[in-house]
């Protein structure tokens, strides 16, 4: 435990990105928020970022802030993620509705595609079984909505899906594959290029989703060929609770891949009011009604820690982070029968760590009583979200220490 302790300080002793610790609000009550991979925290400047929204942009500037600002702000809140988190050069990638409604509206609208006249034959989405329940629901959906047949994937519970598998399923009838680039629960990191190649070998489109990577596992949407993404901002990117999620849309795809939500805002002249729809060019095209730009607040900040400290350097600390998570767990956890839920190759894996044993769902009740904030999933799971830059080594010591505490008690 002594040696834990000191290889903890050490380790933040040594962290180049330490300093931006102190950007985070305080938590009062709170001893370890280890859960930064389903609600980032608050910058300390976010309450006023608000108030002065509350008191200027709109108390002050009122309806002009759109002409000013808020227009423009879909788009360009989208070129901030794409050119800090994606690897996506502008014009790929907009804010707009919850992650639900853009994974539905570009699901539809790749499958719109592949019925197109010269692909009749493609007749299947590929899907994870395993993969988060939006995913598989809304996949569900498109596919009853367009006579389309479900592939479904079993992939090993700890490594994830591998680019061998993606192999054995694609066929001449897939229109579109959809996976998670980071799982949701074991926290495997999906190879990215490799498994978006073998379906493009195959005729198909590739859809990830990017909630569980985007803001800690760097990525290059564009050199890797990527068709369409989607993530949230609620996670690594601190947006909020209920922050509106991102989507891209490879250029060469534009005005190709038509999303199905025909509203105002992705009208070709938006104040024409005119008869009939015609759909503007360019990424806007994924918008539908007015944006929510109050959620589009927080996550302002968070990015600016991002591009200041590089997706490298984050990558780097994320991994220092999960290492020595599991380098705890097997000195503090594994001698009192709990399971390492994710692999131990920090290169296959994403920001978080995920730990088993029968009795945690109590466990996570008396943690969350005593201010030690992990995150429980079913059946037996603990969570422990790493978020790089409001985390410390010592703080995930803290929380692995609770967990042992607990079931020793």
């Amino acid at each position: 435990m002594t040696e834990l302790l000191d290889t903890a300080i050490a380790l933040d002793a040594a962290d180049p990105l330490s300093h931006h610790l102190d950007a985070f609000a305080e938590m009062p009550g709170v001893i370890a928020y280890l859960d930064g991979n389903s609600l980032g925290r608050p910058l300390r400047d976010t309450g006023e970022r608000i108030a002065q929204f509350v008191r200027d942009d709109w108390g002050t500037r009122l309806i002009r802030s759109w002409d000013e600002q808020w227009m423009e702000l879909p788009t360009a809140l989208g070129d901030r993620i794409g050119a800090a988190c994606l690897g996506a050069a502008p014009g790929q990638t907009v804010v707009a509705d919850s992650t639900t409604v853009l994974l539905y509206k570009l699901m539809r609208a790749a499958v719109r595609r592949a019925q197109g006249p010269t692909s009749k034959a493609r007749s299947e989405i590929v899907i994870e079984q395993g993969n988060f329940p939006t995913d598989r629901f809304v996949a569900e959906g498109v596919a009853a909505e367009t006579g389309m047949t479900i592939r479904w994937i079993t992939a090993d519970p700890v490594h994830g899906v591998r680019a061998e598998d993606i192999a054995d399923a694609v066929t001449e009838r897939t229109a579109l594959v959809v996976l998670s680039h980071v799982d949701y629960r074991s926290g495997a990191l999906a190879d990215m290029p490799a498994i978006t190649s073998v379906v493009h070998d195959a005729g198909a489109l590739m859809l990830w989703d990017l909630c569980h990577s985007v803001g800690v596992v760097p990525m290059q949407l564009d050199e890797w060929g990527v068709d369409l993404a989607v993530g949230c901002t609620y996670k690594y990117l601190n947006g909020g609770p209920g922050s509106p999620a991102f989507a891209y849309l490879r250029a060469e795809h534009h005005g190709a891949v038509i999303q199905p939500i025909h509203g105002w805002w992705s009208a070709s002249d938006i104040f024409a009011m005119g008869p009939e729809y015609a759909p503007v060019g360019g990424i806007r095209q994924l918008l539908s009604g007015t944006p929510p730009v109050m959620s589009m607040l927080a996550m302002q900040g968070m990015l600016d820690l991002i591009a200041s400290a590089g997706m490298p350097a984050v990558r780097a600390k994320s991994i220092s982070l999960t290492d020595f998570a599991v380098r705890a767990y097997d000195e503090l956890l594994a001698p009192l029968g709990v399971r390492l839920l994710t692999t131990r190759d920090a290169a296959h894996r994403g920001g978080h760590i995920t730990i088993g044993h029968d009795s945690f769902q109590q466990v996570t009740q008396q943690l969350w009583a005593e201010g030690i904030i992990p995150d429980f999933r079913f059946p037996d799971g603990i969570r422990l979200g790493l978020s790089p830059l409001s985390t410390s080594h010592e703080e995930t010591l803290r929380g692995i220490l609770a967990v042992r505490d607990a079931l020793t008690a």
